[in-house]
């Protein structure tokens, strides 16, 4: 083989190897994150990234219960930010924050991340989350930052089922139960001739 050629060569290698060790890199990151899926919404404003952003309802939807924001943001600056709000445009719904540890707010660490939803992390409820989203919808959230300000996405609106179990509400509610069919049971036969003579003195007058 010729000098030029093994060049070629090697120098292919070496790029294959590259492109290897990024995609396991990438996948470390994912991993780390509860394996972030593809489908969900992201948006990335300045320092700030947010990822895997999703509305979960109750698990059935005539259930008139919480629902809740999951989502992952991460910080890119070298100081940290807290998360002030979040609010859903277009409806009433009011978004309860609380942290994963004390009644302080949800601070997103300079150079890390924040989990919101599932046990252990952070929360975002929804009280009236049956009036503010359904299921199989796309709803406008907005995560405000104390430095970043204003970070708006398109959320999808799924129910807490399957993956989304374990990041769903923590108060599960079940529907309400369905109303009996049928109509009321027959008067007993008895009782429906209780405004006539019994049998027996309607003989004893007819033959007085």
């Amino acid at each position: 083989m010729s000098r030029s050629l093994r060049r070629g060569a090697l120098a292919a290698s070496a790029l294959v190897i590259s492109i290897a060790s990024l995609a396991a890199c990438g996948a470390g990151n994912d991993a780390q994150t509860l394996g972030v899926r593809p489908d969900n919404a992201a948006v990335t404003v300045d320092d700030v990234k947010i990822q895997n952003a999703v509305v979960i309802t109750q698990p059935d939807a005539a259930a008139q219960g919480p629902a809740v924001v999951s989502a992952t943001i991460f910080n890119n600056s070298r100081t940290p930010q807290t998360l002030e709000a979040i609010t859903l445009p277009g409806t009433k719904a009011k978004v309860e924050l609380k942290a994963a540890e004390g009644s302080g707010p949800i601070t997103v660490p300079a150079n890390g991340s924040v989990i919101i939803g599932g046990k252990g992390n952070a929360t975002a409820t929804i009280a009236n989350g049956h009036e503010a989203a359904k299921a199989g919808d796309a709803q406008e959230v907005v995560f405000k930052l104390s430095q970043t300000g204003e970070v708006e996405l398109e959320a999808f609106v799924v129910p807490a089922t399957g993956y989304y179990q374990d990041f769903g509400p923590t108060e599960i509610v079940k529907p309400p139960a369905a109303s009996p069919t049928g109509s009321p049971a027959a008067t007993p036969t008895g009782e429906a001739g209780h405004g006539s003579t019994p049998s027996g003195e309607a003989s004893h007058a007819a033959g007085h």
